[in-house]
């Protein structure tokens, strides 16, 4: 895994500054900043020259290199000055980390790209230049030398604040991904535990981690079912940050960690089978919005929770036909062993239901395949139970750029998981809105006071186009930055 860390910030100029390449922006009508401008006249205006000659287009992530006796001038188009806005600026530094590392220049100034010095350009800044610069090569043994990093970013102008904020949550989504990216023999249940008491120590959390023996105690009679067919050590996390009063309810966050995913009984075809490491991702989310809590530390209270297991078809495995106990009494028919994600989730939403009286609660799974019909690879799939707090997801998801489409939760798709034979059954009505069966059945799991929403982020956790700021393959680590902002954070 690699990727930038921090980022430097000085108030120097552009052309003072000793690094392998220098970058600035230019918008479709041909403006450039101030800083912009002090670069041109270093080039004896030949930017200026390249545009008015229709060279250079200023059109969004339009990338073009001059070369000075200082330094190569990376020019990057930033679209219309009118519509230029947080995630523009995002795109800029995602073009720029990328076109360094396959320009191998180590080193890389950049101006603010437009963007005044606030403090939500810079964060989008650094959001951009440090997401955009992540890789993930563990596991490449051949042709190393081969394998480039981008290993510093100097910004001139902008707001300081702003990136120190922006590359604390990037770092957080570089988390998520290189969690996701791990393979299920890495990436286990206890490595999921270990990293959130990791998060808990930096962040002054108390973490418990609950082993078989005491969630089968306890109750969690879905998680236990899902877990019999394994012999790794299924866990469920349990994380507290308090950074208000107590009295003050906390917003909870709950992960599916499904560390891996054959189906069980209900086996996948092998086919893409691999990509079943990326099921935790879920829990992914779920750490990476804590990490950066720990290091914000912001003045509110935060409970995740995570229940981890795989679902293998050992002689243990639980069995299309059983009946299942949920913590919170409901009994469940297993019609589907592969529909295992909502049936761990059930045993998590209602512990939090019951002991932490959430002010909201958000879960995170890539529950359906459904989900990927729907939307492709372009949107995550949300529903829930609070008009309001849909709203302000929507509304996030509009300052983050990461999409989100709601889908109904009616009385009657909420009708079609009730069972005959016990209180509900973990499927729909076969080869009908299987997103939405997938978020009527976990809404049985939480109180109907509770404000909920959930996330099926099946098609937003990997798969999905690459973005200037996003990876070439691989997990997204979606929804952290979203979950952040709709956190106040």
């Amino acid at each position: 895994m690699a990727h930038l860390s921090t980022l430097h910030h000085t108030t120097d100029s552009l052309d003072s500054i000793k690094a392998d390449a220098i970058s600035i922006g230019i918008f479709e009508d041909g403006s450039l900043t101030a800083r912009g401008k002090s670069i041109d006249v270093l080039m004896n205006g030949q930017i200026s020259s390249a545009t008015k000659r229709g060279d250079i287009k200023g059109k969004d992530g339009e990338t073009t290199i001059f070369y000075s006796d200082h330094a190569p001038i990376i020019v990057i188009g930033l679209g219309k000055s009118k519509e230029f806005d947080t995630e523009s600026i995002r795109k800029a530094g995602g073009t720029l980390a990328k076109k360094a590392i396959a320009k191998k220049y180590p080193h890389v100034a950049c101006e603010n790209f437009g963007g005044k010095g606030i403090e939500p350009f810079g964060q989008a800044l650094a959001e951009g230049l440090t997401m955009g610069s992540y890789q993930f090569n563990d596991y490449i043994t051949q042709k190393k030398d081969e394998l480039f990093e981008l290993e510093k970013v100097t910004v001139s102008g902008g707001s300081k604040a702003g990136l120190e904020k922006g590359t604390i949550i990037a770092n957080g989504v570089c988390l998520a991904r290189n969690l996701g990216n791990h393979p299920g023999n890495v990436t286990t249940p206890t490595r999921l535990a270990e990293e959130a008491k990791k998060i808990g120590r930096k962040g002054n959390m108390k973490v418990t981690v609950f082993d078989r023996e005491k969630f089968t105690k306890m109750g969690m009679g879905a998680l236990a079912g899902v877990a019999a067919g394994t012999d790794e050590p299924p866990k469920f996390i349990l994380m507290e940050y308090w950074g208000a009063k107590k009295s003050v309810k906390p917003k909870v966050l709950v992960g599916k960690g499904l560390t891996f995913d054959s189906g069980g009984i209900s086996i996948k075809p092998a086919s893409k089978m691999d990509e079943m490491k990326f099921d935790m991702c879920g829990s992914a989310v779920v750490l990476g919005c804590m990490q950066v809590i720990a290091e914000l530390k912001p003045k509110i209270n935060v409970v995740a929770a995570i229940a981890s297991t795989e679902n293998l078809s050992g002689a243990k495995a639980y069995k299309p036909g059983d009946i299942l106990t949920a913590y919170n009494g409901k009994t469940i028919e297993v019609l589907n062993t592969d529909a295992e994600g909502r049936l761990i989730l059930a045993d998590a939403l209602s512990y939090v239901s019951k002991h932490y009286d959430p002010a909201f609660i958000f879960d995170f799974a890539t529950l359906t395949g459904a989900v990927v019909v729907a939307l492709g690879h372009i949107a995550t799939g949300i529903m829930g139970t609070d008009e309001r707090l849909i709203e302000k997801v929507k509304k996030s998801s509009e300052m983050t750029g990461e999409k989100v489409w709601e889908f109904p939760l009616w009385k009657e798709y909420c009708d079609q998981v009730q069972s005959k034979i016990a209180d509900v059954k973990n499927v729909g009505a076969p080869r009908e809105a299987g997103t939405i069966a997938g978020g009527a059945f976990l809404k049985e799991f939480v109180d109907e006071d509770i404000p909920w929403c959930h996330f099926d982020i099946a098609g937003t956790a990997w798969g999905e186009k690459e973005k200037p700021y996003g990876p070439k393959a691989g997990a997204t680590g979606n929804m952290v930055r979203l979950v952040l902002d709709t956190l106040g954070i």
